[in-house]
Formats: structure tokens, C-alpha cells, sequence
């Protein structure tokens, strides 16, 4: 081979190498990247894996909450619909039969739809807590039937039958639920959250009802007459083929005026008489002032006429005469706002085509809905019913609340030209009101023991109270019986609070007939002061009073005595002078704004007040409860008729023609009162004061307050401003005291009182003070003992003297000048051993003691012991200025009286009767304080173990 051909192959060789280890490194290479290239390529594609997993679980959360969403908004639909049908229908006008009862569910809103059966397909499973019951109310439950826990659609089939009406479907479901007899059988239901099929009627429609939906009247009715007050709708029945019987277990409502039965020739009557309903409603009781009876009852809260529903069944309308298919057209057109509503059954197309409609799967009411209708109640429960309902109805119409009378706004009103204020409601429903200023001007009330005329007052004072300010009213209260009953007004222990126009109570003051007399006092000064500054301004009346002195206080005053007669039950000077003042006060007191409001058990046996025409006729406001007499006039016998919780009142002095019979609300009970008394009490005013109390069984206690210079307060008077019975120790002769009676504590409680008030009077003033102290009577020594320690905490010098001889002996030489005081116990059984010198003693210190400023206030256990150490019977009393008498008989008091034959005085238990000649035109009774609070332990005082 040549060269050539030899290097050209080897050349080849080595390109051909070259080129097979490039292809082999390309090969590599390319498998390289390849490898890679895949590498990368899965993880591309894992990752796109775990984002498409990821993604899905999003979605999958996603659709999962908006599943939740749509779940819980459907489920508070639902909720919301069931709460909302609760509200529509409460009580006995939505209730399923297995839980129906009579109950009222009205309240000042609009009148109650009315259940009629359930919605279909409207259940939904409820999530969470069920929703909570309606609150009870007071009612009589009808018999409950069995349950398995699933509400029941009982049948009613037996009703439906027995009364001639078509079943249509006799037996209702809900869902696979099967109900017989009245009784659930076990199955899945969802009758517990079904929506329930509520229709309008009582004041909002008429209603037509088609024959296959007959058997829901029974049902519709029930629930109309049970979920109001009793009486409150009243049925008339249209049963021409029956004559009724399709509705016999209604029949109860009959026997109390609540359901008529009309027949064939009844039929133009009712027909006028229901139009002459609607005429005199809108006549007499909307009167323009609102646009239905539904408008009136929610804005007053009251609902004066009951609800009427005329019920045609098998009406054969077409047949009908013009004239009583003309009075039907009236009663549709006018009807609903005046409470008459008309129920037509049957498929008569004749008479108002443009009813509402109820057929046996809807309701014109429930546009777009399929109705599934309860079947009627068992004829038992109707009738039932229907006797309770008869029964509630016959014994009377509850009265309205207390709270439902007064006005929303308090202190809205003046007593310029006088008061008015509710005090119930009249038969028709109307709020009664009674008028005190200058006609009527006073008011009588009489009732025996039950009969109310407690809580009268207490609705009549609620009524004032809530109307007028303190500063537009101010009442006194006093109430003559053994009880309390006026001192809720105060403020006690138990409630801190008081009525705030109140001025003054009296409680327990049958023994006290004085308080009444001091509160008589109190207001004829009233009365003086009145008059005089009307006088000043020229005004004839409190009216042009106020206008003439803007910056005045004249409020108008009302005295409320509670059991009056005893007052003037005796014959004696408290009798003639409240007579007087009585007639005083009733014939001026009405043109200065005082009014007195007299109550009594029984005002024909009041002796004081025979042949007294003038004082009775002018009360001329009378208010009768049950079985009172002599209250109206002798011809008027309407309280011998008067249901209980009811009262006659009468403005025209007890004259038939005037009298009023009014519902009176529960105002005594305290859920009633002290609501209201906490709301008068929190709006008074910074500066308003509680009343002052008076309390017959109460002993008050001896005063810390210091009486005027050389002044002693022995107790408590019996009058308005509970003033101190004060004792006046100037230099002046007879200025000594003799405490006259038995009872040892009292007694020494007395000459506790005098001695402590002037010794703290003369502290006070930087005086010094003497006291000498000779107690002869054992069961006096320890109170004695006491006193004399208390005194010297007072600052006062004190001997003790063991006999009444060393008492007396050298009493000149103690006269320095500066008061002082002989403090002597049971005077008479130290001198029965005195001897002639000491006796003389004794009188002379009585007679010329006080001049040297020496007063002697003793103890003497009786009257003629008392002239005996004064010199026997002929022995003048100027000596003893002042007496206070305890356990002594009037008569027995004569010497020391200055009326003949002594005053008219009964002794009674703590009280005394206490006359000054220097001060006291007649004798007044005071309590003595007691004093015990004020002494030191008798044991302390003797450092006894």
C-alpha cells in the first residue's frame, strides 16, 4: 500500500476515534442532562402533586364551612321563624294539643294569631340548645296526653264526627309520625320543629273555611276563646242543619253569656244586633279618638269591648233575604275595627268572595305554602275548657294591675284646681278616676272588716302619689285600728324608704284618740295660716292663691283617717271638740285646698255625727265596698250587690243616679307597693324629709336635746310635732310637781326625765344645778340609785337623803340661789311619820320653796294623800302648780282640775295626763319618756360584784 494510502487510513483511524470518543462523551453528556432533566421533571411534577392535594384540601375546607354557613343561617331561620311564630301566637294560641292549657298570652301589643296546624316540609334539625319555653303564667292545665317525647298531632276525628262536621283527613301526619287517638305512636317526626301554620282573626280579618277543612274550626275556636282573659271573646253560632250540635262541646260558654246558638229565625236579629254593636263602638268608645278598637287597646292597655265572632256554618248564603245579606256586607266592611269578626264554613261561593281562606292544604295567609292542618282537640278538653273559661268569666274579670293605672311619667300633673287619680276601672274596661278639690271637696269611704277598704286607700294613695309631686301634695295618714297598715309610708328597719309626700303617720293609735284631735289642730292652723295669706293677696281660693304668690309652698293637703269612728266613739270633750273642728275644716277647707278623706267599718252607728246634716252633706264623695252602710244615700242599696274587690263610687252625696261600680287593683301587696314606693322615693327631692311617725305602742325614749333655760320635759306630748311635756322651774310661787298614781316605773321615769333634761339644760349653759333625792318606795331605790349617778355625770351636786324628815330639815340654808331640785319618791309614805314640826316643814318648802328657787317635785301615790300633806281637806293646791296624773281616775282629779268633777281621764298603760295652771288652758296626756338608756347599772353604782 502506498504512503499516501497508508497515513489517509491512518488519518481516518484517528478521526474515527476522535470522533467515537467525542460520540461516547455527547452520549455521556446527554445522559447526563437527561438525568437530570428527568430529576428535575419529577420534582416539577411532585410538587405540582402536594399544590393539587393542597389545593383540594382547601377546597374541600372551603366547601365544608360554607355547608356550615348555609347550615347554621337555615338553622337561625329557623329559630328566628319558631321564635317569631312564639311571639305571634304565645301561650294557648300556638300550643300543640298535647300541651295546651287555657292561658292568656294578650298583652298591650296586637291580639294573637292563631294556630291552625303546621307548615309542611318546613322542619330542620335543630343544632345546639333548644330554644327556650314561653315563661308560664298562671293558669289551670287541660288533662295532658302521653307523649314519646316527640311533639303529637292527635287526632280529633272523635270530635269532628260526633259534631257533624267533615273530618276530612281524620288523621294528620307529620312526616311517617302515625297518631291515633290522640297519642303518638313510635316513628321519626318532625313535628317538634316544624314551622306551625298561624291565620289571622281577632283584629286583623274575617276568615272562610272550606268544608274539607271544617274539622280545624273546633280547634281555631279553643284556641281563640283560651288564649285570652276569660270573656274576652264571645261566640255566636249560625247552625241552620244542626241547630248547634256541631259545636255542642262548647255548650259551657253558654251558661255565662259567653256563646249563643242561633236558629233559622234568629237569625235577622243577630245580624241587627251585631251592626248595632259595631255603631255604638264607634260611637261611644272610639269616639274619633282612634281608628279600632286593636289601635285603643295599644295605646292604652286596656281593651274595653270583647271580641265577637259570628260563626256560619252551612249558611246556604245565596238563600239569604236582601236585608240580611245587606247587614253581612256591613258587618264585613266595618266589622274587624270594632271587634266583630266573621267565620264562614262551607263552599257556598255566595256572600263576601273576598275573604281570607283556609282550605285543608293552605291558607290565603300563607301565600306559597302547603299547610298540614291539626285535627281537632278531643271533645273532653273542649269541653273542659270551656266550663273553666265559664267559671273564670262568672266570677269576674280580673282587676287591672296597680302598676297598669298609673302614668308612666310621674309628677306630671298640678293640683291648682284640684286632684284627680286613678283608682281602678270601670265594667267597660275605662280607667276610673275619683276628683277631690272644690267638688267634690271630702270624701267618705265604708266598708266592714274584709272588704277592702285598706287597699283602697292604698290604690287611692298610689294614684295621688304618682300624679302630683311633694310639692303639689302632702298627705296625713292615721289609722285608728290595732295594726300597722299606714306605716309603710315611713321609714323603718326593714325599708329604708318613705312615700315622699307624706307628713305625718299615725299607726296603733286606737288608745291615742288625741293624735286625731292634734292632727284636727294642726290642720285648722293650716287652715288659719291659708286664710290669712289668701286675705294678703286678695285670693278667695287656693287656685288664685298660687297665681298671687308663685314663690309660695301651698300644696294641697289630704288627711286620711282610717277607722274615723273612733275618734268620736266616747262622749266627752275630745268627741265635741273634733265634732267642731270637723266641721270647720269640712265647710272652709275646701277653698284653701285641705281635704279630708274619712273611712270607716260602719258609719251608721257614729252617734257624734247624728243630727249633724251639715258636717255629712259636706262629704259628698262617697265610696261604698261590699255590705257597707249608711255610706250612700238612705235609697241607694247598690253596695248590698257589689262584687268583692269592687266599690261604689258616688260623687252626688250617695244618689243612684251617680253610682260607679269599679274593679279596685291588689295595691296592698308589697310586690305591688314597694316597687312603687322605691321609684316615688329615688325621685324626691335632695332636701325631702321623712315623715314623722307616730306609734301608739312605741315608748320613746328620753331626748338628748336641750330644753330652754330652768325648763324640765317630764314626757312625749300626744300631738303633731311630738314635742317635750316641758315643766318651767322659774323662781315663781306653786312652781313644784306632783306625780299622782301606782305605777312605780313610770313614776320614776318621770322625775328621771324632769331632773336629767334641767340638769343637762344648766350644763349646757355653765349653770350649776342642786338636786336633792329621798326615794321611800323599795321598788323605786335602784332607779333612785341610778339617777343619782347619771345626775352627777351631768354635772349636777346630789345628796342623798334616807328619810323625807332629814329632807326637809334646813331646807332654807340649801336655798343659795342657784336651781335646784327636791326629787322625792312616794312622798306620802315618808309623811305619814312625820311629826306636826316636820309636816309644817314640809308645807312650807312646798309653799314659799319655789320663790328661792327651790322646786319639789314629789311622788304621791294618790290624790287625798297629796291634800293631806298640803293640810288636809280644806288645804289649797296653789302649792303644786303642776300635776301629772298616771293610774287615776278622772274624778278622783277634781280638786286639781279645772273643769268640774274632774276631767274626762281613763287611766291607760304608759300615758299620762299632765295640767300646768301656768300654761294650760286644759289638761293634755303625754307618754313618759323612758329612761333607762340614759342610767347607769344600779350594781355599777354601788361597786357591787
Amino acid at each position: 500500500m502506498s504512503s499516501w494510502r497508508r497515513r489517509l487510513v491512518a488519518a481516518m483511524g484517528d478521526e474515527l476515534g476522535r470522533a467515537r470518543g467525542e460520540a461516547r462523551l455527547l452520549a455521556e453528556r446527554t445522559a447526563e442532562r437527561a438525568e437530570s432533566e428527568r430529576g428535575r421533571a419529577e420534582q416539577v411534577i411532585g410538587d405540582a402533586s402536594r399544590k393539587q392535594t393542597q389545593l383540594r384540601r382547601i377546597h374541600d375546607k372551603m366547601t365544608a364551612t360554607l355547608e356550615a354557613r348555609k347550615a347554621a343561617a337555615v338553622d337561625a331561620g329557623h329559630r328566628a321563624a319558631l321564635a317569631a311564630a312564639a311571639l305571634a301566637a304565645p301561650a294557648a294560641a300556638g300550643a300543640l294539643w298535647s300541651e295546651w292549657k287555657t292561658e292568656s298570652g294578650l298583652g298591650r301589643g296586637p291580639a294573637p294569631l292563631l294556630r291552625v296546624g303546621r307548615i309542611a316540609d318546613s322542619s330542620a334539625p335543630l343544632r345546639g340548645p333548644s330554644l327556650p319555653p314561653t315563661p308560664p303564667t298562671t293558669s289551670t292545665a287541660m288533662p295532658e296526653t302521653a307523649s314519646t317525647g316527640r311533639a303529637p298531632v292527635e287526632s280529633g276525628d272523635d270530635l269532628a264526627a260526633a259534631g257533624g262536621i267533615t273530618p276530612g283527613a281524620a288523621t294528620a301526619s307529620a312526616g311517617s309520625s302515625i297518631v291515633a287517638g290522640g297519642y303518638d305512636n313510635p316513628g321519626p317526626s318532625v313535628t317538634e320543629t316544624s314551622l306551625p301554620a298561624l291565620i289571622p282573626l281577632l283584629d286583623r280579618s274575617h276568615l272562610r273555611i272550606d268544608t274539607d277543612a271544617a274539622h280545624a274550626l273546633p280547634g281555631l275556636l279553643l284556641r281563640a276563646v283560651g288564649s285570652v282573659p276569660a270573656g274576652l271573646v264571645r261566640l255566636h253560632m249560625y247552625d241552620p242543619e244542626r241547630l248547634g250540635g256541631s259545636l255542642s262541646a262548647f255548650a259551657a260558654l253558654g251558661k255565662a253569656g259567653l256563646l249563643s246558638f242561633v236558629g233559622p229565625s234568629g237569625l235577622r236579629d243577630e245580624l241587627d244586633a251585631l251592626v248595632e254593636t259595631v255603631r255604638r263602638v264607634n260611637a261611644d268608645v272610639l269616639a274619633g279618638e282612634h281608628e279600632s278598637l286593636a289601635a285603643l287597646a295599644a295605646a292604652t292597655g286596656r281593651r274595653p269591648e270583647p271580641w265577637r265572632v259570628l260563626v256560619l256554618l252551612n249558611a246556604d248564603l245565596a238563600a239569604w233575604p236582601a236585608h240580611d245579606q245587606a247587614q253581612l256586607a256591613r258587618l264585613r266592611r266595618t266589622g274587624v275595627a270594632a271587634g266583630v269578626h266573621l267565620v264562614i264554613v262551607g263552599d257556598d261561593d255566595a256572600g263576601p268572595a273576598d275573604l281570607p281562606r283556609l282550605t285543608a292544604t293552605g291558607a290565603t295567609a300563607l301565600p306559597g305554602a302547603t299547610v298540614e292542618l291539626d285535627p281537632p282537640p278531643p271533645s273532653t278538653a273542649v269541653t273542659k275548657a270551656a266550663k273553666l273559661i265559664a267559671e273564670k268569666h262568672r266570677a269576674g274579670r280580673e282587676p287591672a294591675r296597680l302598676v297598669d293605672l298609673l302614668p308612666q311619667r310621674l309628677w306630671n300633673a298640678s293640683s291648682a284646681t284640684g286632684l284627680q287619680a286613678p283608682i281602678g276601672e270601670t265594667a267597660a274596661g275605662d280607667v276610673a278616676r275619683i276628683a277631690l278639690g272644690d267638688n267634690p271637696p271630702h270624701a267618705l269611704v265604708g266598708g266592714p272588716s274584709g272588704s277592702g277598704k285598706t287597699n283602697l286607700l292604698y290604690a287611692w294613695i298610689a294614684g295621688l302619689a304618682s300624679n302630683y309631686s311633694p310639692d303639689e301634695l302632702a298627705l296625713y295618714l292615721l289609722d285608728f285600728k290595732e295594726g300597722v297598715s299606714f306605716a309603710r309610708f315611713a321609714s323603718g328597719r326593714r325599708d329604708p324608704t318613705w312615700l315622699p309626700h307624706v307628713r305625718l303617720v299615725g299607726v296603733n293609735i286606737n288608745d291615742d284618740r288625741e293624735f286625731g284631735l292634734a292632727l284636727l289642730r294642726h290642720l285648722k292652723d293650716e287652715l288659719r295660716r291659708r286664710a290669712e295669706a289668701a286675705k294678703a293677696h286678695e285670693a278667695t281660693k287656693l287656685e288664685e292663691l298660687r297665681d298671687a304668690d308663685p314663690d309660695g309652698h301651698w300644696p294641697r293637703i289630704v288627711a286620711v283617717v282610717d277607722e274615723f269612728q273612733v275618734l268620736l266613739e266616747a262622749r266627752d270633750a275630745v268627741t265635741d271638740e273634733a265634732v267642731q273642728l270637723l266641721e270647720d275644716l269640712a265647710r272652709r277647707g275646701r277653698s284653701q285646698g285641705i281635704h279630708l278623706v274619712l273611712a270607716s267599718q260602719d258609719i251608721a252607728g257614729i252617734e257624734a255625727l247624728w243630727g249633724r246634716p251639715s258636717l255629712v252633706a259636706q262629704f259628698t264623695l262617697r265610696i261604698a265596698l261590699p255590705k257597707a252602710r249608711r255610706v250612700l244615700a238612705e235609697s241607694n242599696h247598690a253596695a248590698d250587690t257589689v262584687a268583692r274587690f269592687h266599690a261604689v263610687v258616688n260623687d252626688e252625696s250617695g244618689h243612684t243616679g251617680a253610682n260607679r261600680v269599679v274593679a279596685v287593683p291588689n295595691a296592698g301587696h308589697a310586690d305591688a307597693w314597694e316597687p312603687l314606693q322605691q321609684r316615688l322615693w329615688e325621685a324626691r327631692a335632695s332636701d325631702n324629709e321623712p315623715p314623722a311617725l307616730f306609734d301608739g305602742d312605741h315608748v320613746p325614749d328620753l331626748t338628748t336635746a336641750v330644753p330652754e333655760p330652768e325648763t324640765a320635759l317630764l314626757g312625749q306630748t300626744i300631738d303633731v310635732a311630738s314635742r317635750g311635756a316641758a315643766l318651767a322651774l322659774h323662781r315663781a310661787p306653786g312652781r313644784n310637781l306632783a306625780v299622782l298614781g301606782t305605777r312605780t316605773v313610770e313614776a320614776a321615769d318621770i322625775l328621771a326625765a324632769a331632773a336629767l333634761t334641767a340638769a343637762r339644760g344648766a350644763s349646757e349653759r355653765g349653770q350649776r344645778i342642786g338636786v336633792d333625792i329621798c326615794c321611800l318606795e323599795p321598788d323605786a331605790a335602784a332607779s333612785a340609785l341610778a339617777l343619782a349617778a347619771a345626775l352627777e355625770t351631768e354635772g349636777a351636786d346630789v345628796d342623798w337623803h334616807d328619810d323625807l324628815d332629814a329632807a326637809c330639815k334646813d331646807w332654807e340654808s340649801r336655798c343659795d340661789g342657784m336651781l335646784r331640785l327636791n326629787l322625792f319618791h312616794a312622798v306620802d309614805a315618808g309623811s305619814a311619820r312625820l311629826d306636826a314640826a316636820g309636816s309644817a316643814r314640809l308645807r312650807a318648802m312646798l309653799i314659799d320653796g319655789p320663790e328661792r328657787h327651790l322646786h319639789t317635785l314629789g311622788w304621791w301615790r294618790s290624790v287625798p294623800r297629796l291634800r293631806e300633806d298640803l293640810g288636809g281637806f280644806s288645804a289649797r293646791f296653789d302649792a303644786v302648780d303642776a300635776w301629772l296624773a298616771l293610774d287615776v281616775q278622772g274624778p278622783e282629779l277634781a280638786p286639781l282640775s279645772p273643769a268640774s268633777g274632774g276631767p274626762a281621764w281613763y287611766p291607760r298603760t304608759r300615758r299620762g295626763l299632765y295640767f300646768d295652771r301656768a300654761r294650760h288652758r286644759v289638761p293634755q296626756v303625754v307618754i313618759p319618756y323612758r329612761t333607762t338608756a340614759l342610767l347607769p347599772n344600779p350594781s355599777a353604782v354601788l361597786d357591787l360584784p
